[in-house]
């Protein structure tokens, strides 16, 4: 019998997967479809762009899908029955019932609105297009008047990048970055002081040590009951996964993603390949971290473990190490921190223009490599250099 894998979530992990299973799965004849909301292939790694009014690469979800003999499905996952191995699509159609031998869960995850208080109603996140687009116009919206105070909550790398391209991009703005810890914390002394210098240098604001607490209209809360005035407060930091898994009775972990073996199968339910920030993963070298990064890789990977399995073959254990941290500073700086395996910083660094041109070639790398993958196996070590760190919407729900 033909045998059906079913991928949900049309992100950097779904697409890779998509596009991977339908080459290594011609000679078994399965079909594969692909789920996802919506048509268009959104560039995570390019969410601060969007917001800063910069227009990007219509690609779509089909045409990256052309060629391979994988199947779209419009719609969103309302709901997983493991045991039946069905996905409940809902769409512009109606619904629609999904059979499956294998299913792929790529859906993602997104920034944390309900933990602190006030940020689900007050703040901008950079959770969609739709989202970016609307803090986008309340940017323009300052910049019109004369100016305004921002706030970025977060000095993640999300965080940093936001933070750059908004002071960048509008300079009668002001740009408060707000941390518990010191920006590019994660980084080596010397790239974390370029990073430092490239804020300063673009005026942004730095207050690292402090939490917020609180997100009002006009103003961001502090522990302790300090208040900074903004006009606008975007919230980057905290993620949560897709609460589909755990409704459908897979084995999940505190942050709700799935909980998968070696091989990237669910530890409670085989048929099931869990992906990229929707999936636990551990290494020898501790855990991964949502990264697009590490989501390709995940996604080739499932892919090949499927395959196998379809072939007869024992699927191998995925191993993965990290090499790189990019992070963009405005669109004419760039810091780039080679790491270890484990993401710790290795000795190397890049500044500069060398590494805006590095951090451009990583960022647009994603649907180069699916075109790719069209006709020949991609290496996991060479996949592994794709993206960047990313932002962590839900692609289906």
């Amino acid at each position: 019998m033909t045998p059906t894998i079913v991928v949900l979530g049309g992100g950097y992990t779904g697409v890779m997967s998509a596009v991977r299973l339908a080459r290594h799965t011609r000679r078994a004849r399965a079909q594969v479809i692909l789920v996802n909301p919506s048509d268009r292939f959104t560039e995570r790694l390019r969410m601060h762009q969007i917001a800063t009014g910069q227009a990007l690469s219509d690609y779509r979800i089909p045409e990256l899908l052309s060629g391979v003999g994988a199947e779209f499905v419009q719609g969103r996952a309302t709901n997983i029955d493991p045991e039946r191995q069905e996905v409940r699509v809902t769409g512009a159609e109606g619904e629609r019932l999904l059979s499956y031998d294998y299913l792929v869960y790529a859906v993602g995850s997104v920034t944390d609105t309900t933990t602190v208080p006030g940020v689900d109603a007050h703040a901008y996140t950079l959770n969609s297009p739709a989202e970016a687009a609307r803090l986008g116009a309340r940017l323009a919206e300052l910049s019109k008047r004369g100016g305004g105070t921002v706030a970025v909550a977060g000095a993640g790398l999300t965080g940093v990048e936001a933070a750059a391209e908004i002071a960048e991009s509008y300079q009668g703005v002001r740009v408060v970055l707000l941390g518990r810890d010191e920006p590019g914390a994660m980084m080596g002394a010397k790239a974390r002081r370029y990073l430092r210098d490239a804020l300063d240098r673009l005026g942004v604001e730095v207050l690292a040590g402090v939490e917020v607490t609180k997100v009002l209209p006009d103003a961001v809360e502090l522990a302790g009951g300090e208040l900074v005035p903004v006009d606008a407060c975007l919230w980057t930091t905290g993620f949560v996964a897709a609460p589909l898994a755990r409704e459908a009775g897979l084995v999940v972990d505190g942050k709700g993603r799935v909980v998968v073996d070696a091989t990237l199968a669910s530890v409670s339910h085989p048929s099931v390949y869990a992906i990229g920030d929707a999936a636990a993963i551990r290494q020898a070298w501790g855990e991964i971290h949502g990264t697009c990064q590490s989501g390709i890789p995940t996604g080739a990977h499932a892919a090949d473990s499927i395959a196998r399995r379809l072939r007869g073959k024992k699927p191998k254990p995925f191993r993965f190490g990290y090499i790189h941290q990019p992070v963009s500073l405005g669109r004419r700086d760039a810091v780039i921190q080679f790491t270890h395996p484990d993401d710790s910083p290795a000795r190397w660094y890049l500044t500069g223009w060398a590494a805006v041109a590095y951090k451009e070639a990583v960022t647009s790398s994603p649907p180069k490599t699916y075109r790719l993958s069209r006709w020949v196996t991609v290496p996991a070590r060479a996949l592994a250099r794709t993206g960047g760190r990313a932002n962590r919407p839900v692609a289906a729900r």
